[in-house]
C-alpha cells in the first residue's frame, strides 16, 4: 500500500492539473483506498509530498475528477491537524465556487469537505458566512430535496452555521423557513425529524425567522407531532413530544409570532396550547404553563385570558404539584399568574379565584427558582390591594418565611424579591396590624438593609416602608432601628452625592418621623443632621430644596 500511494502521490505531482486522465484518476483512487485504510498516516504523506498545494487546481478543473479530490479533501480534514493546512493551502474559496455545481456527487462532496475543514472552528465558519455559503445552501436544499445524502448534508451544515449569530440575518433573508417546514412534512422517520428539529431551534431564536417560521406553517407540524407523541412511552417519542413542545413555546417568544397565534384570544393555536395544561403529561403542562406565560407579555391579552378563565387552569395545575411537585411546571405556573397579575384590573379578579391561598402552598418549598416565582407573584397581587396586603402581612408563617429568605445570600434573587414584598405589605397595607407583625417577625433590620441596596427603585421602597413604620409603630421598632444603625444609614444616603433625589426626600421624611424617640433623636444630633440637611436647601431640586428646610425647621425647632 505504502508503495502505491508514493508511487501515486509522485505521478500526480507531475501529471498537469487539468488532464482528467486515467492516470490522475487512478492515483485518486489510490488516494481513498489509502485513506480508508490509514487515514492519518496516508494524510501525514499527503502533506509531506506537497500534494495538498496541487488540490485548489484540481478543484477549479471541474472535470469527472473533481469529486474524488473533494472527498480526499473531506477524508483528510476528519483529522484536526490537517484542517489548518487545508485553509493554509487555500482550499475552501475552490471548494465555496464548487457549491454552484450542478452535479450531485460534485456537491455532497464539496459539502463534506467544507464540514469537515471548519468543524468546531467559529472562525472559519464565520468566513463561509460571509463568503454567501448560506443562500447556496439554502438553493440546494430546494433543488436537490429529493436527494437524501444532499439533504442531510445541508441540515448539518445549517446546524452548524445557525449556532453563530452572524448567520441569523443571512438565514432571515433566504426561504428557509419554507423549505424547512415543506421537509418535515415530508419525513416520516424519527432521526430525520431530529436532524430538522436541531437546525430549527437556533434559528428560531431569532425573531423574524420565529415569524417566517409561523407564516411556512411549523406551528401546525409541530401541534401534530404532539398529538402523534402524546400517550407513547416509547423513548423516542417523548423526546420528540419535548422538542416540538419546547420549539413551541420558543416561538411564542417573539412578540409578532406570539400575537400572530393569540388571534384574540380566539386563535385554534392558542385553544390547543391550552388543553395542554391539565394534560396528565408534565412535559405538556409545562410547556402550556410556559405558553401561557409568553402569551401573557401584554395587558390586552392578560385581561382576556384572565376573563376566560385560565387562572383556574392554572390553579389546579398547581394543586397537583403541591406535594412531590415538579418544579419546573411549578416554576411554569408561577410564571405565567405573575404576568397575569400585572394589570391592575386582574389583581381583585384573581385575587377572588383564591390565588394567594394556592400560591402560600408553596411557601415550604425549598427550591430558590419556584421561591423567586412565588415571591413575585404574591407581590404582583397585592399592589394598589390594600385588603390582600393586610390579610398577607398579618400572616406570621409567610412574614416569618420573608425573614428567613431575606438572608438567603447564595441566591440574590430570593433575597431581592423577599425583601420587596415585605416592603410591599406594608406601602399597600399602610396597618397597624402589618407593622407589628413584620416587627414581631424580626423583618425591620432586613428593609434598613434594603435602603443601602444599589438598586434605586429598592432603596425608595425600603425607606417608604421604614417611614410607615416609624409613623405607625415607632415605640416597637425603636430598638430594631437603633439595633440596625437606622440613622447612620440615613446620615450615608443624605451625604452621597451618587443619591437620586427620591431617596433624599424620602430620607428627610423618615429623619422627621423618627424624632419621636429620645434615643434615635440623640443619633441624629450627634451626627449634626442640622448641618447635611441646611447644605440640601440649595438643591436643584425644588421637592428636595423644599423638605430640607422643613426639615431643618423641624431639627432646630427639636434640638
Amino acid at each position: 500500500m505504502a508503495d502505491n500511494l508514493s508511487e501515486a502521490l509522485k505521478t500526480l505531482k507531475l501529471s498537469s492539473a487539468d488532464a482528467a486522465s486515467d492516470s490522475v484518476e487512478g492515483c485518486l483512487d489510490c488516494l481513498l483506498k489509502a485513506l480508508a485504510h490509514n487515514n492519518v498516516e496516508t494524510s501525514e504523506k499527503i502533506q509531506e509530498m506537497g500534494v495538498l498545494a496541487m488540490m485548489p487546481a484540481l478543484l477549479s478543473a471541474q472535470n469527472s475528477c473533481t469529486p474524488k479530490v473533494a472527498n480526499i479533501i473531506a477524508e483528510m480534514a476528519k483529522n484536526e491537524f490537517m484542517r489548518s493546512l487545508c485553509v493554509e493551502a487555500g482550499l475552501i474559496p475552490p471548494l465555496v465556487q464548487l457549491l454552484n455545481s450542478k452535479d450531485q456527487e460534485i456537491l455532497l462532496q464539496t459539502g463534506r469537505a467544507l464540514g469537515n475543514i471548519c468543524y468546531d472552528s467559529h472562525s472559519l465558519q464565520a468566513q463561509l458566512i460571509s463568503m454567501g455559503v448560506i443562500p447556496t445552501l439554502v438553493r440546494l436544499l430546494g433543488v436537490h430535496s429529493q436527494n437524501t445524502a444532499l439533504t442531510e448534508m445541508c441540515l448539518i451544515a445549517f446546524g452548524n452555521l445557525a449556532e453563530l449569530e452572524s448567520s441569523k440575518e443571512q438565514f432571515a433573508s433566504t426561504n428557509i423557513a419554507e423549505e424547512l417546514v415543506r421537509l418535515f412534512r415530508k419525513q416520516v422517520e424519527h432521526e430525520k425529524k431530529e436532524m430538522i428539529f436541531e437546525v430549527l431551534a437556533p434559528l428560531a431564536e431569532n425573531d423574524e425567522i420565529k415569524l417566517q417560521l409561523v407564516d411556512a406553517g411549523l406551528v401546525e407540524c409541530l401541534l401534530e407531532v404532539v398529538a402523534q407523541t402524546v400517550d407513547s412511552d416509547r423513548e423516542e417519542d417523548v423526546a420528540q413530544l419535548k422538542t416540538a413542545s419546547d420549539l413551541m413555546v420558543l416561538l411564542l417568544l417573539g412578540d409578532e409570532s406570539m400575537q400572530k397565534l393569540f388571534e384574540g384570544g380566539k386563535g385554534s393555536v392558542f385553544q390547543r396550547v391550552l388543553s395542554w395544561v391539565p394534560s396528565n403529561n408534565h412535559q405538556l403542562q409545562l410547556a402550556g404553563a410556559l405558553a401561557i406565560a409568553n402569551f401573557a407579555r401584554n395587558d390586552g391579552n392578560c385581561i382576556h385570558m384572565v376573563d376566560t378563565g385560565i387562572v383556574q387552569k392554572l390553579l389546579e395545575l398547581l394543586d397537583r404539584h403541591v406535594e412531590e411537585g415538579n418544579v419546573t411546571v411549578q416554576h411554569a405556573a408561577l410564571s405565567a399568574l405573575r404576568n397575569l397579575a400585572i394589570p391592575v384590573v386582574n389583581k381583585s379578579k384573581m385575587l377572588l379565584a383564591g390565588v394567594s391561598d394556592v400560591v402560600l402552598k408553596f411557601l415550604k418549598s425549598e427550591m430558590p427558582p419556584v421561591q423567586f416565582k412565588l415571591l413575585g407573584t404574591l407581590r404582583m397581587l397585592i399592589d394598589t390591594q390594600a385588603d390582600a396586603a393586610e390579610q398577607l402581612g398579618t400572616n406570621a408563617k409567610l412574614v416569618e418565611r420573608l425573614v428567613e429568605w431575606c438572608e438567603a445570600k447564595d441566591h440574590a434573587g430570593v433575597m431581592g424579591e423577599s425583601n420587596r414584598l415585605l416592603s410591599a405589605l406594608i406601602r399597600h397595607s399602610k396597618s397597624k396590624e402589618v407593622v407589628r407583625t413584620v416587627i414581631q417577625g424580626g423583618g425591620v433590620k432586613h428593609l434598613v438593609t434594603m435602603a443601602t441596596s444599589e438598586h434605586m427603585i429598592m432603596q425608595n421602597e425600603a425607606l417608604v416602608a421604614l417611614g410607615l413604620i416609624a409613623a405607625l409603630n415607632l415605640d416597637c421598632a425603636e430598638q430594631d432601628f437603633v439595633g440596625a444603625n437606622l440613622v447612620q444609614v440615613l446620615h450615608k444616603l443624605l451625604t452621597d452625592e451618587h443619591s437620586a433625589p427620591e431617596i433624599k426626600y424620602n430620607s428627610m421624611i423618615l429623619i422627621c418621623s423618627v424624632m419621636g424617640s429620645e434615643p434615635l433623636h440623640k443619633e441624629v444630633q450627634s451626627l449634626a443632621f442640622i448641618d447635611v440637611v441646611s447644605s440640601l436647601r440649595s438643591h436643584e431640586n425644588k421637592t428636595v430644596a423644599h423638605q430640607a428646610s422643613l426639615t431643618e425647621q423641624r431639627l432646630t425647632a427639636q434640638s
